[in-house]
């Protein structure tokens, strides 16, 4: 009995010892977090207070490419949301499903190699912030996408989205993008047109179609495959497609 005691009493004050090591450390990261936190909300709140939402959509409806939503096809729109964020329309601006994935494969890899981003929080960095990718950014650009959230509809954040990313060759927005690449306006693109256009965003430079057709198309067949993924197309109506791409190719 005497020896069981001795023991017990013995391995106490490590049990101790690392049971405070463990409170330190996680204190050391609560405040880290509260550092970042706190970083992250000094960013939103100058960028928000140097030009506030309404400043920010009327300066993309001020383009003279502007096109508005209910000119745009459904198919085009369809496209961009199941390729970008197919949880766009059930999420409140920021992801925690995506960007969990995003950190996994992250941390996998290494590197930052996905970044989780919804459609909203994307028009959020593109609009107020660099592509610098930092916590405090990340976390600036969250805040400001939860404010959008409540600011504006989901249609208007979609609206504002497409006219205002890049497409490659100089074209900003999805009106810029249907003229300059197909001569048309963008109420009148085909489903071969919209589903190209759709992919080029996630890597202008890599698909643009002056430069890298081929690696457009490949892309192109990826959005068709989340079409059909998230039910906004039949797979008879994605073949039909694949089967236009392959007599173009021919």
């Amino acid at each position: 009995m005497k020896g069981t005691a001795h023991r017990a009493s013995t391995a106490h004050p490590a049990i101790t010892f690392i049971g405070r090591l463990a409170l330190a450390a996680l204190i050391l990261v609560v405040l880290v977090e509260v550092y970042f936190l706190a970083r992250g909300f000094n960013l939103y709140r100058e960028a928000i207070e140097e030009a506030g939402l309404d400043e920010m959509a009327a300066s993309i409806q001020s383009s003279e490419s502007f096109t508005p939503i209910d000119e745009l096809p459904d198919l085009y729109l369809q496209a961009v949301v199941a390729v970008e964020d197919h949880r766009f329309y059930a999420h409140p601006g920021f992801d925690a499903i995506a960007t969990a994935r995003a950190l996994m494969n992250d941390l996998k890899a290494g590197a930052i190699v996905e970044g989780g981003s919804t459609i909203t929080q994307q028009l959020a960095k593109n609009q107020y912030f660099t592509q610098e990718q930092t916590v405090e950014r990340k976390i600036a650009e969250v805040f400001m996408a939860l404010t959008m959230e409540q600011h504006f509809s989901k249609r208007t954040i979609l609206e504002l989205y497409v006219n205002s990313i890049y497409f490659g060759d100089g074209y900003e927005g999805i009106g810029s993008a249907s003229w300059g690449y197909f001569g048309k306006a963008p109420s009148a693109l085909d489903a071969d047109e919209c589903t190209l256009l759709a992919g080029i965003p996630n890597a202008p430079s890599v698909y643009a179609l002056s430069q890298n057709p081929g690696l457009a198309r490949e892309r192109q067949q990826e959005v068709l495959r989340k079409l059909v993924s998230y039910d906004y197309l039949g797979q008879d109506a994605a073949q039909h497609i694949l089967g236009n791409l392959r007599a173009l190719a021919a």
